[in-house]
């Protein structure tokens, strides 16, 4: 793990990137260099072979509260070229990231989630975007991605009146994947991401490339990219093999399974 004194602490355990948002005397909220450290972060998510997947959560008993307002009127941006605020949610990684929230995500905070592929919550963490009560606007690409998790008027309500969410809320309208106890998102978290792991990771990149990039492709451009991006994850022989032998039902055989497993993309065969 990075030195504790840092904005931002990563660990890598096997293939996995835990990035923890380490500003619990600040609610754990934005500022340059907290921006600066998860770009950085994802930059080396993004590049490392041996990583497949991320998880982002914060220290302290506390997701994110957003922007650092203190840094913002002391002339600080809490964005950073490319990826955007918090480092993320502009370009997020490439890989699945998962958010691990304990207590509340709110503002960039609730962004910063919305910008990961799953969101595992403690029962007691709370989710908004209370910017409009202040009379701002959410800028960080939470009025974009909302109205995508959740159905039209559940986001509208949301954004409109700024409220809070709590996380059985969230889980009921699917936003949230899974809820814990306190104390045990970051748990459930690995778990899940070690699932993802024990999968190709080229297989699993593209995966989540074609999920992210299709919703604007049309049904027909979605099967041309789609056989696309299927060849550019195919694995090699020997790496299908060794997923094969660990996800084939009993009595299957190996060889026949990395030829012709079922509902495989043809550009996998």
């Amino acid at each position: 793990m990075t030195n504790k004194g840092n904005p931002v602490l990563t660990e890598s355990v096997d293939g996995i990137l835990i990035i923890t948002i380490n500003r619990p005397q600040a609610r754990n909220s934005i500022n340059t260099a907290t921006a600066e450290a998860i770009g950085l972060a994802l930059d080396e998510l993004d590049n490392k072979a041996d990583l497949t997947a991320g998880i982002i959560t914060g220290a302290g008993g506390f997701f994110c509260a957003g922007m650092d307002l203190k840094a913002l009127l002391a002339g600080e941006k809490p964005s950073i070229p490319v990826r955007g605020f918090a480092g993320i949610v502009e370009k997020p990684s490439e890989k699945p990231l998962i958010a691990a929230v304990e207590g509340y995500a709110l503002a960039g905070g609730f962004e910063i989630a919305l910008a990961c592929d799953v969101i595992v919550a403690s029962r007691e963490a709370k989710f908004g975007l209370p910017e409009v009560t202040r009379g701002l606007v959410a800028a960080g690409g939470g009025l974009m991605r909302l109205p995508q998790r959740v159905p039209y008027h559940l986001a509208m309500e949301w954004a409109l009146t700024g409220g809070l969410m709590d996380a059985e809320e969230a889980y009921r309208a699917s936003l949230v994947t899974h809820l814990t106890n306190p104390g045990a998102a970051l748990d459930k978290a690995l778990e899940i991401a070690t699932r993802i792991v024990a999968n190709g990771p080229m297989a699993v990149r593209a995966t989540k490339k074609i999920i992210v990039q299709s919703q604007d492709w049309t049904l027909e451009e979605s099967f041309q990219r789609q056989r696309q991006q299927g060849g550019a994850g195919r694995e090699s022989r020997a790496n299908r093999t060794r997923h094969c032998r660990r996800a084939c039902p009993a009595g299957w055989d190996v060889d026949d399974a990395t030829r012709s497993w079922p509902g495989q993309m043809a550009a996998d065969r």
